[in-house]
């Protein structure tokens, strides 16, 4: 069992179950405002996530930033009790290596990047690189196919 996909998939639906909408023209944002009760004036009751469309209550702010602290804060504490890097280190790898097409471009940046975890920090820590050497390996045993789903 891939732990770091069962965290993603229990993140991801955390995150779809929060009360938010995405508008990319009038009628979709009169749509969202509706489903929050608001009226399309009502802009001062809600906040923007910026140019991605998304919008949420202003009242739920405080619940959304918790929401992805303890997000982040849960990831933090699954890698730092993975002690040799062959468990929730070596699967968040491997799944996000074959998700930034690693077989084809043999970059890790971009799966670091989209971890959050700095090159600098990444070269400091033993447990990173042993599990980031399992999964690169993995990656070419399986030509880069996608982890499978459990």
């Amino acid at each position: 069992m891939n732990t770091y996909l069962t965290m993603k998939k229990q993140h991801q639906k955390e995150v779809n179950d929060f009360p938010f909408f995405f508008a990319f023209s009038n009628k979709q944002f009169d749509e969202g405002m509706a489903k929050f009760g608001l009226s399309s004036d009502d802009t001062d009751k809600i906040y923007s996530f910026g140019k991605t469309g998304g919008y949420y209550l202003r009242t739920d702010g405080d619940r959304l930033h918790e929401m992805f602290q303890r997000h982040g804060k849960e990831m933090q504490d699954a890698i730092d009790s993975d002690t040799t890097g062959e468990g929730f280190i070596f699967d968040m790898f491997n799944y996000e290596l074959a998700n930034h097409e690693f077989i084809i471009t043999n970059d890790i940046e971009y799966t670091l990047e989209m971890l959050g975890i700095t090159l600098e920090e990444y070269e400091k820590d033993a447990r990173l690189k042993h599990g980031m050497s399992l999964a690169k390996k993995k990656q070419y045993e399986t030509d880069g196919k996608m982890p499978r789903e459990e």
